[in-house]
């Protein structure tokens, strides 16, 4: 029982440790991709980034053998979820990178960290999930964290935070429809068709923006975009494979400390002090939704 013990303890500070880097992964794409913002077309940055992120996919694919899937690729991709999920994610990605080209990129990660309580407010609206009134306290008070990071009606209003704030809603979009896909479709084949959208999107994009001069730099910058991308999404999936996801998943919020320190250091960016109190009740309310459905869950499981 001891060694069963330290085996599952082990798997799971193996498991915070790869959400962490996967954390670091996703908000260090996002750096790269602010990186070019100046200089490049939202489209433009979309497109580039995106034909070496499906690159990088076919690849992965191939490697974990996402396309010998029963029944072929095309079966395992008919399902209509599995387009609406596409849809989310592109969404979810123009208004989330329009956001962070003209935001600090702590503030934009932390209006994001509300997700998990749009998820929980989501599935009980939608899915006819149960969720009780404590957590739907936490929700409330994790949207009023997310006012303080935005500040509607003040002097410090962003105009593109409320362009975070859509994101999120097709980020929850996503992640809802990701529950409806069938088991038998590999996540790695979703992720390619995801990619590939995304890059359509970009290319169809570019068409009505003026096509700015691509330089060595630009591309170096948006291929290291799409690699750091894979590695937050490879390391994303070590961490959810072993240990309990339970342990696992409130260290997704290790993004915020990343996205402070290079948003620091990049960028010179530091958040006021109301942002930061914002961010701190944005990942309390989530960290207590996290305790409640587990303590749920256990509660369901012992009845």
């Amino acid at each position: 029982m001891n060694f069963l013990n330290r085996q599952s303890t082990s798997a799971n500070a193996l498991g915070a440790i790869f959400m962490m880097l996967s954390m670091f992964g996703f908000v260090f794409n996002d750096a790269l991709m602010k990186l070019v913002a100046h200089e490049l077309s939202l489209f433009q940055a979309i497109l580039v980034r995106g034909i070496f992120a499906c690159i990088f996919m076919v690849v992965l694919c191939q490697w974990m053998g996402a396309f010998r899937v029963k029944g072929g690729v095309v079966n395992a991709l008919r399902h209509r979820m599995v387009l609406w999920r596409a849809v989310g994610e592109a969404g979810g990605t123009f208004f989330f990178l329009s956001a962070l080209f003209q935001m600090p990129i702590a503030n934009v990660t932390a209006v994001l960290q509300i997700l998990p309580l749009t998820i929980t407010l989501a599935a009980a609206l939608f899915l006819g999930e149960t969720v009780g009134w404590r957590r739907y306290i936490a929700i409330i008070v994790g949207l009023f964290g997310v006012l303080l990071i935005v500040k509607p009606g003040t002097d410090g209003f962003n105009y593109f935070a409320v362009y975070a704030v859509i994101a999120t809603l097709f980020i929850t979009l996503r992640d809802l429809v990701t529950r409806r896909l069938p088991k038998t479709t590999p996540s790695l084949l979703v992720s390619l068709v995801t990619a590939v959208v995304i890059t359509l999107m970009g290319a169809i994009g570019s068409l009505f923006e003026p096509w700015q001069t691509i330089t060595f730099f630009h591309v170096i910058i948006l291929f290291g975009a799409a690699a750091i991308l894979m590695v937050g999404y490879i390391f994303s999936i070590l961490a959810m494979r072993d240990g309990e996801v339970s342990f696992i998943a409130p260290f997704r919020y290790s993004i915020l400390i990343w996205a402070l320190l290079i948003g620091f250091f990049l960028f010179d960016d530091v958040p006021d002090m109301i942002s930061l109190v914002g961010a701190v009740i944005v990942v309390a309310s989530g960290l207590f939704t996290f305790y409640r459905e587990r303590l749920v869950a256990r509660n369901s499981a012992t009845s």
